[in-house]
């Protein structure tokens, strides 16, 4: 039996590492550490030598490079002949992959190609006394929260952005990186996807942002998304919306955060002129700290809150914005 249990797929971006593989190194070494077993990172594309690096300082034991410019873009079909033909040939136990526009893509296509159960979008991973993967995730959404364990081999799952914290690198750490080699049918692909760490214009993306401010109806108009945006910015954050602005084409899809949207789970979450629909809430209650302001003490919003502020977002948001942008330069 190999003596690798749990692999990693370690999107990178360019160069680099993405935040979503760091969390992911991080949860897989506490598993592997429970299995006494070993942690694997796949990298794939051109420049896989500083991300392994990154990744055997952050808690591989070893790293999985596929150096190959053919697959340099995402490409889901081929990525999941790759990941499939790299788990035919070390036999892991365990293999997790980001809940993120990629991983969701990638691991559906992985899973159905060796016949075995995926359990998408977790908020929790353990093992279970029997020793095995014992996921939690959210369902009827997000009122309830189920807990599966798994039968069959290898136990696939895809966790939450932003549920744990990114992996603490320590170049001191051993460890060895390994050339793998795919088949030629793995090179091959329908089409592929551009990646990168924002959206244009130099935003931050939604599913990367540790802090995300969301605007809704109470905005009025979509002159006033401004606001929205200027504090963002002060704070380094990501833009979001309701679906019931975007709806109304006062901003695009692809702010939106809830249940048809984006779901989000970032350190710092403000809703702005959001009631509080649970279509929103599925999408960010999970956030770390979560500020509310409506002029309706009585708004939904405020029941999920850590802080909330009743007045008149037109005062209050400028007003915070100054203050942000004294204290944060």
């Amino acid at each position: 039996m190999s003596d690798l249990k749990v692999l990693v797929f370690a999107q990178k971006k360019g160069t680099v590492l993405s935040g979503t593989a760091l969390e992911l190194l991080n949860i897989g070494r506490q598993l592997a550490d429970k299995l006494s077993g070993k942690l694997g990172a796949l990298v794939i594309g051109t420049g896989t030598d500083t991300c392994a690096k990154t990744a055997l300082a952050a808690g591989a034991d070893v790293c999985y490079a596929v150096e190959n410019g053919a697959l340099d873009k995402f490409a889901d079909d081929a990525y999941a002949k790759v990941l499939a033909e790299l788990v035919a040939s070390k036999s892991p136990q365990i293999v997790l992959g980001p809940a993120n526009f990629y991983g969701k893509a990638l691991f559906g296509r992985f899973a159905a190609q060796l016949g075995v159960s995926i359990v998408p979008d977790c908020t929790k991973l353990d093992i279970s006394g029997e020793g095995t993967l014992e996921a939690v995730r959210p369902a009827f959404g997000g009122k309830a929260y189920l807990t599966v364990k798994f039968k069959s081999t290898p136990q696939i799952a895809t966790l939450r952005p932003k549920v744990y914290a990114e992996a603490t690198g320590d170049a001191s750490r051993g460890g060895s990186v390994e050339a793998f080699s795919p088949s030629a049918d793995a090179l091959s692909s329908s089409y592929t996807v551009e990646t990168g760490a924002v959206t244009t214009g130099g935003e931050i993306s939604l599913a990367e942002a540790d802090i995300i401010v969301s605007g809704g109806r109470g905005l009025k108009e979509p002159a006033n998304f401004k606001l929205i945006q200027d504090l963002a910015q002060a704070l380094t954050g990501a833009v979001g919306a309701s679906r019931a602005v975007v709806d109304a084409g006062w901003i695009a899809y692809k702010y939106q955060v809830g249940q048809t949207g984006r779901t989000v789970n970032p350190k710092l979450y403000f809703a702005v002129g959001i009631s509080g629909a649970i279509q929103h809430l599925v999408g960010m209650q999970s956030s770390g700290t979560i500020v509310a302001v409506n002029r309706d003490p009585d708004a939904p919003i405020f029941n999920v809150a850590t802080y909330g502020i009743a007045g008149d977002l037109f005062e209050i948001v400028p007003a915070l914005t100054t203050k942000f942008r004294k204290e944060l330069g």
